[in-house]
């Protein structure tokens, strides 16, 4: 079972590389981390997404409530949560792809950002679902490159 946690930190230095270790110094693995600053300059924005079940989840938040820059840890649970994840992709075109895969970006929303001869750089935001669907049909005209920023999570709630 995948876990998407937000995790408010301190702006500090070294702050991800302590939660890193943590990580790595227990065995749990990360499968994507997204972090960033908040409206707080003092403050940081975690969003770390780790496999596993309920008592893995457990004692990843027993671990990261000990770290002194963890401010606190929200887990989201289905439905609670919008998520999103940016992804660059380079996609090979000619003469015979080029409008397809044009038409295939319009019907996902993905920008064609940057148009060379044999390549379009392709931009695209969604949710995993999307994103992968995207994938799986661009891969039919070859992808030459892809960077994916993991994902980024707010509550559907107002906290404030």
């Amino acid at each position: 079972m995948r876990h998407t946690l937000s995790v408010l930190v301190e702006n500090k230095f070294g702050v991800l590389a302590r939660i890193a270790g943590m990580f790595s110094g227990r065995g749990f693995n990360i499968d994507t981390l997204n972090t960033g600053p908040t409206l707080d300059p003092h403050t940081s924005h975690m969003t770390i997404v780790v496999h596993g079940d309920d008592a893995v989840l457990e004692q990843v938040t027993k671990q990261l409530n000990k770290l002194v820059d963890v401010i606190s840890i929200q887990d989201f649970r289905d439905h609670e949560f919008v998520d999103r994840e940016l992804v660059l992709m380079r996609v090979k075109v000619d003469n015979g792809t080029r409008s397809e895969v044009m038409q295939i970006c319009d019907i996902f929303r993905a920008k064609i950002v940057d148009v060379q001869h044999t390549n379009f750089l392709i931009e695209v935001s969604g949710n995993e679902s999307k994103i992968n669907k995207f994938i799986r049909l661009m891969q039919g005209f070859g992808i030459s490159d892809l960077k994916r920023t993991g994902k980024v999570a707010m509550s559907r709630k107002d906290e404030g």
